[in-house]
């Protein structure tokens, strides 16, 4: 029986000794894991497709600036919407509206008016910035009735949901063309740095 009874004592303390090991290597799986979901950032890259549909290009706007043909001033606001597919973001939806120039082709001006951003199915928002001027004519590697063309910078200024802090840049090449008049055409590419384990 005093046989039996310290072999089970020592049955006993084998199985705490062995729940203590267990209990100690937890903490560092658990530091790893807190690890790997503390914020942190990631850049990857960006691509954008989408079809713009011009809503309204309206005269005189005091938001963008004088209106003064002698001058040789023609501040309007351009809006549009429509949508297409991206890196990140799949199929969305956009909506721009902009102050630019009708002469010169230069956007969004001195007044920097520009409200742009794309929305997700889930309805997460990307916001974004972009500048620069349209320019008559066509590049080699575009369609032959595009009339007007421009390549300039844009830029990531915020989102919401997964966007959430979002931030990124890259080049437009966009166009706009005879067959289409009431639509503009987008070909973003670039990098996007996304907050990762925020949530």
């Amino acid at each position: 029986m005093k046989t039996l009874k310290l072999l089970f004592t020592i049955l006993i303390c084998a199985g705490l000794m062995a729940g203590c090991s267990q209990e100690e290597a937890l903490p560092d799986q658990n530091d790893d894991l807190l690890k790997s979901a503390q914020p942190h950032l990631v850049t990857l890259p960006f691509k954008a497709d989408f079809v713009n549909t011009y809503l309204e290009q309206t005269g005189p706007d005091p938001v963008c600036g004088e209106w003064n043909p002698a001058e040789g001033q023609f501040w309007m606001m351009v809006y549009g919407e429509g949508g297409g597919n991206a890196t990140h973001l799949g199929k969305f939806t956009h909506h721009f509206e902009f102050c630019c120039d009708w002469a010169t082709g230069i956007y969004p001006g001195p007044s920097d008016y520009i409200k742009a951003w794309f929305v997700a199915a889930n309805g997460d928002s990307l916001f974004l910035h972009v500048e620069g001027q349209v320019m008559d004519g066509r590049l080699d590697h575009h369609p032959e009735d595009v009339n007007s063309y421009f390549v300039d910078p844009w830029e990531i200024t915020g989102g919401t949901g997964m966007f959430e802090g979002a931030s990124g840049h890259g080049m437009t090449d966009d166009y706009n063309r005879d067959s289409y008049p009431e639509n503009s055409f987008h070909h973003w590419t670039g990098e996007i740095t996304l907050v990762k384990g925020k949530r």
